[in-house]
């Protein structure tokens, strides 16, 4: 997705962010190749197993919170700059929404790097991992969960528009008052229904009941309640932002990226 460089919100703090960002990599990459090369010179080192429960060991420790600290500076600079097809942030809430959404979009990446590393180990090496597919469903449930508010922010979840487009922009409005209602009213019942579920798993923090044996209920349960608390945020911040707008007509054109086409055809060289 190509990148606006004009900044959005950071301003001045965008290079200081960059730089903190850039100073975090590099120490948790450091400290990741001393693992490396621990692991190859002596018997007793740190193994993935370890990774997640990094309880006396300062090094997996500081490696963990140096990874966290970068991928979190990562999502604050890459966040100041809007992409050639995303919507101008307008909302209270939309800057936090295009913070987590560039983390789901870092996740990604780990996710291919997972997966290939879990593939090369396995038909290369001959020496499958016991973590790879776990980690895997762990950091794409996130990005599951946090493209969701994305998808409210950017206005880019399923509508149909056939009625909408035909009503008066007072009925329009009333139209997404109760659409906003019954969301209010959907996540009103999950955290009703869920909370005590996810605070006794999150405090005794359930693990999956594997080799590896990762806290994946212990984190995605709370995470979904979380979550959709945002996404139900982003959506007040929706009306709020699109009250006084004109009213919007929809045609099949609007789903046409003439960027991307752009970019495609600029690829194959036509």
């Amino acid at each position: 997705m190509e990148m606006n460089a004009e900044s959005l919100w950071l301003g001045r703090m965008r290079k200081p962010v960059r730089l903190a960002f850039l100073a975090f990599a590099g120490v948790a990459v450091l400290l990741y190749a001393w693992l490396i090369a621990n692991a190859l010179l002596f018997e007793d080192a740190v193994s993935m197993f370890d990774m997640i429960r990094p309880k006396g060991r300062i090094v997996v420790l500081a490696m963990l919170i140096s990874l966290a600290g970068a991928i979190l500076l990562a999502a604050l600079y890459f966040s100041d700059t809007r992409g050639a097809i995303e919507q101008e942030p307008d909302g209270f809430f939309d800057i936090v929404s295009l913070v987590t959404s560039r983390l789901s979009m870092i996740m990604v990446a780990f996710i291919v790097l997972v997966m290939l590393y879990e593939v090369v180990s396995r038909y290369v090496f001959a020496r499958p991992t016991l973590w790879a597919n776990e980690l895997s469903l762990w950091i794409a449930s996130f990005v599951f969960l946090f493209a969701g508010q994305y998808a409210m922010q950017q206005r880019s979840h399923i509508r149909i528009y056939v009625i909408y487009d035909i009503m008066p922009r007072w009925m329009q409005k009333t139209a997404d008052v109760v659409s906003l209602i019954l969301l209010l009213f959907f996540t009103f019942a999950l955290v009703w229904g869920g909370y005590s579920d996810a605070m006794r798993r999150m405090l005794r923090l359930e693990t999956f009941g594997t080799a590896w044996d990762p806290p994946l209920p212990g984190t995605l349960k709370p995470a979904i309640l979380s979550i959709i608390l945002l996404v139900t945020i982003q959506a007040i911040s929706n009306l709020i932002a699109d009250w006084k707008k004109a009213p919007e007509h929809h045609s099949p054109a609007d789903e046409i990226d003439e960027t991307e086409i752009n970019k495609i055809r600029q690829t194959l060289g036509s």
